[in-house]
């Protein structure tokens, strides 16, 4: 089960990878009809990264039984509430939602990178192990295609909601006004 699980998370990494590539060259050749595409599902692709990403997660530490260390800690403080942000935001067409998943994929972002370079040794360790209930932070539990760990995972995910919601913001203010100026009297 284990082997499965984690096939199935690298290849919907790679896809990931590939997406923020596509939108990328997208918004650099001016591809308006795939980008306003991605800004109407923007809620709808960002609850679906928060929640694989949560329940990835979950299944790697509840389930199969990997401990996490403090960064995984550190990365689940910012995608667990995105799931639920988002799904609220979905569930209420709430448009507003973009700048706040965008500042949490971030910072999370950030931390996924720098964990994921220090699990490949380009960065320097952390004792992430002596608080006595952690794992090592340089710990590999996932080495998939040469190059996917469990950081590279969170990576791309944190990522793909980023570049989503920057797409979002871009191509959904008039929603956004729209809904502030119902909201607020505006």
């Amino acid at each position: 089960m284990t082997e499965y699980f984690t096939q199935t998370l690298s290849i919907l990494t790679i896809l990931g990878q590939v997406s923020i590539l596509v939108l990328f060259f997208a918004y650099l050749n001016g591809q308006e009809k795939i980008l306003k595409f991605v800004s109407e599902k923007s809620l709808v692709f960002g609850f679906i990264i928060a929640l694989v990403a949560t329940l990835g997660s979950l299944t790697y530490s509840e389930i199969i039984g990997y401990d996490p260390c403090k960064l995984c800690w550190l990365q689940r403080i910012f995608i667990y509430p995105q799931t639920v942000l988002l799904g609220l935001a979905l569930w209420k067409k709430d448009y507003s939602i973009g700048v706040y998943s965008l500042v949490l994929s971030v910072i999370g972002g950030f931390i996924a990178g720098y964990h994921y370079l220090l699990q490949v040794g380009f960065a320097p360790a952390l004792s992430c192990d002596s608080v006595g209930y952690s794992v090592s932070c340089s710990q590999r539990f996932v080495m998939s295609y040469g190059y996917i760990t469990i950081p590279m995972m969170a990576l791309t995910a944190f990522m793909m909601l980023a570049v989503i919601m920057v797409v979002h913001m871009k191509y959904s203010k008039n929603k956004v006004n729209k809904i502030n100026n119902k909201n607020y009297g505006k």
